[in-house]
Order: structure tokens, then sequence, then C-alpha cells
């Protein structure tokens, strides 16, 4: 596996007329899991040369605690990429990434509000601007994200089609432990007794999908809120079922699907999770 931590290092190797394509992008903040290395996989099957970056991105972040306390085991990764028989690791630090102050904004609509949005403003600019910087020095011509975080999905999905990139997105499905916990690299920060408690996420998210009526949906909704509300140690956050085209209320239309999303605090730990319905 080739290491590069600069964009003209990265792009001097990509561009070598024997480098075979296509090319394959899987961007991480690291602390990789079981989930991020399905994400390789996939990649490894559908393309040519994967190249995986790490990168905790500052502009993200909405509370700078969080970012001082993300994990980062870069060599731990390192050698999990190894495992994987990833081809390139791109590896750049916050000044190879912003050389410069810069101002990003890119108008998407309700979308960046919703949901996540309304617990994390500007969380979705910073995602934006990375994933386009991303996309810019790599010039990838698919990218992998998971289900897990649904919402940035279909963030990036509109940056890409207002941007005209020509990227592929493939949406991987979600990762769970044995237990069902959605795997995440903020699951390391959980205690034994908080792990339990978060079992109610995604056990909640099983009984709407069995439950599932479209004409019942609110009701549902609010039985499995009070289901994880009760939960010791546990914070909701909000619990909805939404048309999984643009994340509204609308059900009316649901030829695209209908998503459950849920975020809470299990101690000091915010997890997220979803499920399809339909």
């Amino acid at each position: 596996m080739e290491i590069f931590k600069t964009i003209a290092a990265l792009q001097g190797h990509l561009q070598n007329p024997d480098r075979k394509k296509p090319v394959g992008l899987v961007p991480t903040m690291g602390a990789l899991h079981s989930g991020h290395l399905t994400l390789i996989e996939t990649a490894k099957a559908q393309t040519a040369t994967v190249v995986c970056s790490i990168f905790v991105n500052p502009t993200q972040f909405t509370d700078t605690t969080d970012l001082d306390k993300y994990p980062r085991p870069i060599e731990a990764d390192i050698e999990k990429l190894k495992q994987a028989k990833c081809d390139i690791l791109f590896m750049p630090d916050v000044q190879e990434m912003y050389p410069q102050k810069e101002y990003w904004h890119l108008d998407i609509g309700e979308i960046e509000h919703r949901l996540e949005g309304r617990f994390r403003p500007g969380h979705y600019q910073g995602v934006m601007q990375i994933v386009y910087k991303l996309f810019i020095a790599v010039k990838p011509d698919f990218a992998f994200f998971g289900q897990k975080d649904f919402q940035q999905v279909k963030v990036v999905e509109k940056m890409v089609e207002l941007k005209s990139l020509p990227v592929k997105l493939v949406m991987c499905p979600i990762i769970r432990e044995a237990d069902g916990l959605a795997m995440s690299s903020r699951n390391i920060h959980l205690s034994t007794e908080e792990r339990k408690h978060a079992l109610v996420l995604s056990y909640a998210l099983h009984q709407l999908k069995k439950s599932y009526v479209k004409e019942a949906s609110a009701e549902l909704v609010k039985e499995a809120a009070e289901m994880i509300s009760i939960e010791p140690q546990v914070q909701l956050e909000y619990l909805e079922i939404v048309n999984a085209n643009n994340l509204d209320n609308d059900l009316s239309d649901d030829s695209k699907g209908v998503i459950a999303l849920v975020a809470a605090k299990v101690g000091k730990t915010r997890l997220i999770d979803n499920m399809m319905l339909s």
C-alpha cells in the first residue's frame, strides 16, 4: 500500500499512465472498523485502484470538544488497510487541506437543515467542503459511503449534482455488531453498561420495520420514541420516518423508499442509526 500526505504527490501517482482505472475513493476520518473495511472490499470489487483517505476534518465539527476527543489510532488503521489490500492511503494534515482561510457555502435546500442539521448546524457545509476537496484531489470514478450516515450520502449526492462532478456515489449497507449495534468509531467511548443501553436504538428501528404501515407512521414513531426515552442513560434527540428521496415527511410518494432515522446520546456519546422500512 502506498501512503501519501500531500495532494501533489497523490496526484502525481494517480496520473501515472500505468495506474489502473477506474479509481474508487473511500473517504474516512479513521478509527477504522469492519464497516469501513467492507467499503474497501466493495470498492475493490468495483474498481481497479482503491484510495482510502483518513482526515479528521475540523470544519464539520460544531463542538471542538468532540473534535479533540475523536479517536485517532493511525498505526492500527494503517495495518487494517494493509490487511484489506487497499492500494493507496491519502493521509493529509490540516494545513495541506486548508492552506489558507477560505469561505465555503453551497445552498442545497432544506435537506441540510433537517434531522442532523437541526442538532449540528453547519455540519453538512463542512462535510461538503472536505468531500469536494477530496473529489478534486483524487478525481475518483466512484466514491463509497456507508448507509449509517444516510443523510450525509444524500447531502453529498446533492453537492455532486450541483457541482456537476463526474463521480458515481455507491452507498453500502450498515454493518452491525452481533448484538445489532451499528458499527461506529464512537462505540469505543461507550462503557459496558452504556453499550447495553445503546441497543435500544437498533431494537426500536427493527420494531418500526416490523410494524410499519404508512397510515400509522406518527403513532409508531411515538411508541418507538417512548421506548428509547425510558431506557437509562439514553437521551433521544430525534426519531423520524421520512421519505428516503429527500428526507421530508411527505410519504405520499414513497417510490424511492421510506427510512427511519434516529440520533441519541448514550451517556456522553452521540450515536446515529437508521433502517429502510420500505
